[in-house]
């Protein structure tokens, strides 16, 4: 397998599922690894995400305008 189908095969999903058990078993590991992330870090995680301004995505699509209010 050369370096392009490689890259290809660690980019895109459905080209990988189309590979072979073949293909697969000498497909390198991806060099960024594996992430697996618990249900606590994901929790932590969407709890960071939250806005201070509650109503920021209501301005940002009903008035295509900035996020805050100017």
């Amino acid at each position: 397998m050369n370096k392009t189908d490689i890259i290809r095969a660690w980019k895109d999903p459905a080209y990988r599922a189309a590979l072979s058990p073949e293909e697969l078993a000498h497909l390198p590991a991806h060099p960024a690894g594996m992430i697996e992330l618990s249900n606590e870090q994901l929790r932590g995680v969407s709890a960071a995400a939250l806005t201070t301004a509650m109503t920021c995505t209501e301005y940002t699509f009903a008035d295509r305008r900035a996020c805050c209010p100017r």
